[in-house]
């Protein structure tokens, strides 16, 4: 009797279409970075060196406590135009490369692959840092203590006219060493989860919120000695510090940071980048994947047609 063999039917697969992942993932994007906003403030202040006692903060509730009532709530909400108008372009080429590099790289095939995830990762955030950082930047000034930024416009032409177009960039390199890892880390953990809870890929929001809170959990707190370094090369140009000022990439901040405060200080602001990360990334999953679902017509995949061929 002749073996039957399963074979998948691939001509009759359906592919997501590029424009609906990043369409999704600019919704989704700007959902995430609105929400946490706040907390994201926070964390800022947190690592920003300075040595002023009334711009230090030794924990989140006192942070939050002291900008709420010598600066007002609104206080906590400053730069996050800038967000907003940064992570609809930086999410849509975020998610739309992503999910671009997985399918060349074969991750869609055969179930969960750590390489095709960890490295279409890392192109989706090489390409949308490019785009996201000079915003991050222009929110990290605007967040700072003492800062008297109160547009988006006015703190472009500023940093701008006075440090030039390198000041947007100066952290780039510290960005990509950070965000790569991180997105490596985050993606592969969100899929792999994602990939035990849910094997046949149905869209499930219990599933999404799950993997990709846990997911940014772990890539948050594994990356943030590098964040700390980030942060001191952002807003060097509201620093009274020559050191800092003058800090021209992650050798020096690695530097300046380790002699103030030693390997604490790269611990700087984990609480709330951690407490940041995991409502967010669960969020930005759950919105991305549910965007995407209700621009696909609301229904699930259903698993790939078998045809029984006969040798």
């Amino acid at each position: 009797m002749p073996e039957v063999i399963q074979e998948v039917d691939y001509e009759g697969l359906s592919t997501d279409s590029l424009a609906i992942n990043m369409l999704a993932g600019s919704l989704a994007g700007i959902s995430e970075h609105a929400v946490m906003f706040p907390v994201d403030m926070i964390k800022t202040r947190m690592q920003v060196l300075t040595t002023s006692p009334t711009a230090a903060y030794a924990s989140m509730s006192e942070a939050y406590t002291r900008i709420s009532s010598t600066e007002g709530t609104r206080r906590l909400w400053r730069g996050v135009a800038s967000v907003i108008l940064g992570a609809g372009p930086a999410h849509a080429v975020y998610f739309g490369m992503y999910e671009l590099a997985k399918e060349l790289a074969g991750g869609n095939d055969n179930g969960y692959s750590f390489v095709a995830t960890a490295g279409a990762g890392a192109a989706a955030t090489i390409t949308s840092d490019a785009l996201m950082n000079p915003f991050d930047v222009v929110k990290q000034r605007m967040q700072a203590h003492g800062s008297q930024f109160r547009t988006v416009a006015e703190t472009f032409r500023t940093v701008y006219r006075t440090e030039g177009l390198a000041a947007f960039y100066v952290s780039y390199p510290t960005t990509l060493t950070m965000t790569v890892p991180f997105t490596a880390v985050q993606f592969s953990t969100y899929e792999f989860i994602k990939d035990r809870i849910n094997p046949l890929n149905t869209y499930s929001p219990m599933t999404h919120v799950t993997a990709g809170g846990i997911a940014g959990a772990v890539a948050a707190a594994v990356t943030t000695p590098l964040d700390v370094c980030k942060t001191l090369l952002q807003t060097r140009g509201l620093s009274d510090d020559a050191a800092i000022r003058n800090a021209r990439g992650l050798g020096d901040a690695f530097r300046i940071i380790y002699s103030r405060h030693g390997l604490a200080g790269f611990a700087r602001g984990m609480t709330p980048r951690v407490l940041t990360n995991m409502p967010s990334n669960a969020l930005c999953w759950l919105s991305y994947e549910g965007f995407r679902f209700f621009l696909k017509g609301g229904h699930n995949k259903p698993p790939p047609p078998v045809v029984a061929v006969n040798p």
